[in-house]
C-alpha cells in the first residue's frame, strides 16, 4: 500500500518531490526484496524513471535504480539462499527489465519530442518562406506597378491640362499612356508566370523540348511524378533544372547532357552532367543565374555543387528531415 500510494505521489508531484517520492520507492523495494524476496515492484519504479525528461536527474535515478536493485538481490542471497534460488529466474528477468526498460522509455520519449521540435521547426520555416515570398511579391509589385502608375498618373494630369491649349501634344501624352500600360500589363503577367507552382514532370517535358530544339542528346533517370515533396521545394528544383538546362544550351556547346533526379528517406538529389566546354578556372557563382539558383536551394538548406573538370557537373540536394515525416513514404 505505502508503495502504491508513493507511486502515484511521484506521477501527480513537480519538480523536486518527483525525485523524492522515487527514492522513497527504492527504499521500499529494497526492503520488500530483502524481507520477502518480493523484487518485482522495482518494475514499477523503473518504468516511471523512463518517463523522466530531465537528462541529467534520468542517468541519476536510472543508476541509482539497478544500482541498489543488485545490492539487494545479493544480499537477499546471503539472507535467504533457499528463497532466492527458487526465484532466480523471475529475478533474472526482473533485472534485465529494470536495466532496459527506463532507457528504451527514455529514448522513445527523447526521439518522440525530437520528432515533435522537427514538426514545429517545419511549420515555422513554411511561415517563414509565406512571410518571404509576401515580402517578395510586394518588391516586385512596387518596382513593377509604383513607377509606371505613378507615370501614367502624371502623364494623365498633363494630357487633361493640354486638350485644349495644345490637343496634338494630348495625344501623345495619350499615347504615351497607353504604351506605359502596356509595358506594365506585360510585366504584370510575367510576375504571375514567376509565381505559378511548376511540376517536375512539367519542367522535365520542356526541358526535353529544348534539348532536342538544341540538338543534345539527353538521358532523363528518375519518375519525377512518385516524388511526393512540398509544392514550394518542388517548385524551386523545377527553376533550379531550367537554369541549368538554360545554361547547358546556351554556354557549354555540349553535345549530350545527362539529368538524374533520386529521392531517398534523407534529401533530395538532382544531377546535370554535359560533355561541354565546362567554366574558367574561376567560377564566377554570380554569373549564368548560379547565384539566384543557390539564394533559392538556402530557403531549405540546400546545397548546390558545381564540378567543371569534364565538361560540367551540377549537384543539387535538398534535405528531407524537416519537411518528410515517418508515415508520408
Amino acid at each position: 500500500m505505502l508503495y502504491f500510494l508513493s507511486h502515484r505521489f511521484s506521477f501527480k508531484s513537480k519538480n523536486g518531490l518527483v525525485y523524492m517520492w522515487i527514492s522513497f520507492e527504492m527504499v521500499l523495494n529494497i526492503a520488500m526484496t530483502l524481507m520477502y524476496g518480493y523484487v518485482y515492484l522495482s518494475l514499477f519504479t523503473a518504468f516511471f524513471i523512463g518517463n523522466i525528461r530531465n537528462t541529467v536527474g534520468f542517468f541519476i535515478m536510472y543508476g541509482l535504480h539497478i544500482g541498489f536493485t543488485v545490492v539487494s538481490i545479493v544480499a537477499g542471497y546471503f539472507i535467504d539462499l533457499d528463497l532466492f534460488l527458487s526465484q532466480t529466474p523471475f529475478i533474472i528477468i526482473t533485472v534485465i527489465g529494470v536495466v532496459l526498460l527506463p532507457f528504451t522509455l527514455y529514448s522513445r520519449n527523447k526521439r518522440e519530442n525530437l520528432e515533435g521540435e522537427l514538426e514545429t521547426a517545419r511549420e515555422r520555416i513554411e511561415e517563414l518562406i509565406i512571410v518571404e515570398e509576401r515580402q517578395r511579391i510586394a518588391r516586385d509589385l512596387h518596382d513593377t506597378l509604383g513607377q509606371k502608375l505613378s507615370m501614367i498618373g502624371l502623364k494623365s494630369d498633363l494630357a487633361s491640362r493640354l486638350v485644349t491649349k495644345n490637343p496634338e501634344e494630348a495625344i501623345r501624352e495619350i499615347k504615351d499612356i497607353r504604351h506605359t500600360a502596356s509595358i506594365a500589363l506585360k510585366e504584370v503577367r510575367e510576375l504571375v508566370a514567376d509565381m505559378r507552382a511548376v511540376k517536375l514532370h512539367e519542367e522535365i517535358i520542356r526541358v526535353e523540348q529544348i534539348l532536342k530544339a538544341a540538338e543534345i542528346d539527353y538521358e532523363i533517370l528518375g519518375n519525377t511524378k512518385t516524388l511526393n515533396i512540398p509544392v514550394l521545394m518542388e517548385n524551386v528544383l523545377s527553376m533550379c533544372l531550367k537554369e541549368a538546362i538554360t545554361n547547358v544550351v546556351k554556354h557549354s556547346g555540349a553535345t549530350k547532357c545527362k539529368i538524374t533526379i533520386e529521392r531517398n528517406y534523407n534529401e533530395i538529389k538532382l544531377c546535370i552532367i554535359d560533355d561541354g566546354k565546362g567554366f574558367n578556372d574561376k567560377l564566377n557563382i554570380a554569373g549564368n543565374g548560379l547565384k539566384g539558383m543557390q539564394e533559392r536551394l538556402e530557403f531549405f538548406n540546400g546545397s548546390l555543387k558545381i564540378d567543371s573538370k569534364l565538361g560540367t557537373k551540377i549537384s543539387i540536394s535538398v534535405p528531407l528531415a524537416i519537411t518528410h515525416q515517418k508515415g508520408n513514404e
